[in-house]
């Protein structure tokens, strides 16, 4: 990793297993997923006591059209995406993971380390983020995407801080408005038809930076940037720095470190 490590890995998630939710098992979920059971593997194989103990939530069937541009093949159409990749990953890898064939609602409380929204609408995001807040999440990390570009942003929940990394609601508070969820949720009729809406690739993409930072807070023991932008347009990725001055310029003010206090003098 180049650069500093401007944020420290918690000492709890070096000691034992990284329990984590991952939210939507479609395009960047499907690609994501292999990658977090290579990530367990990783770690185990490393000396980390317990890899990966993973949740994935997802209500949705595998339609033919999924198959080729995300992570299905013919023969798992009609199934549930979230049974499908976790039974499947669990045979391959001999973990131990649990999927949830329903999307998050009200009727949700999450506790996790690390929450991965693999969710392109503000709705799913706001959801995400009240069922964390019901119960106890560390990590949010947010993958979206559009046509061929997209984001990677993890942050933290709790109150602001000087430290506390932002997560997507704090630099994009419109991108968690469900009020403003204007998404095109229609199936598309095709495989050519969705691909003309979406890069067959930025999927791919986007998973690939999430992986990194996950890896990261793994092998390194910390971060020297917390999230990431991909444009496939342009074929530039551009690194979003741990730095309260660079949070600014998306409109989030971190508080400031608190001052030591003075000692007084003896009299």
């Amino acid at each position: 990793m180049n650069g500093p490590i401007l944020h420290t890995t918690p000492a709890h998630m070096l000691r034992g297993p990284w329990k984590v939710v991952v939210v939507g098992a479609g395009g960047t979920g499907s690609a994501l997923l292999p990658s977090l059971a290579r990530l367990h593997h990783a770690m185990i194989e490393l000396g980390h006591p317990g890899g990966i103990e993973c949740t994935v939530y997802d209500d949705d069937t595998v339609s033919e059209f999924n198959v080729g541009r995300q992570g299905f093949y013919p023969n798992d159409v009609g199934q549930y995406k979230a049974t499908l990749l976790v039974n499947r990953l669990n045979l391959l890898m001999g973990t131990n993971w649990v999927a949830e064939p329903r999307r998050i609602d009200s009727r949700i409380t999450l506790h996790a380390d690390i929450v991965v929204g693999c969710v392109d609408s503000r709705r799913a995001r706001h959801a995400i983020a009240q069922a964390a807040k019901r119960g106890k999440c560390l990590y949010y990390l947010d993958c979206g995407n559009e046509t061929d570009r997209g984001q990677v942003i993890l942050g933290e929940f709790g109150k602001p801080r000087h430290d506390r990394l932002p997560h997507v609601g704090d630099l994009f508070p419109d991108m968690l408005n469900a009020k403003n969820d204007k998404g095109d949720d229609t199936p598309s009729c095709s495989m050519a038809d969705a691909l003309r809406k979406q890069s067959l690739v930025i999927n791919q993409a986007i998973s690939v930076q999430a992986f990194n930072l996950l890896w990261s807070l793994f092998r390194n023991g910390g971060l020297s940037f917390s999230s990431v932008f991909v444009n496939l347009a342009t074929g530039r990725t551009n690194p979003i720095p741990i730095d309260r001055a660079a949070w600014a310029r998306f409109g989030y003010e971190a508080p400031p470190a608190k001052k030591p206090a003075r000692r007084r003098k003896a009299a």
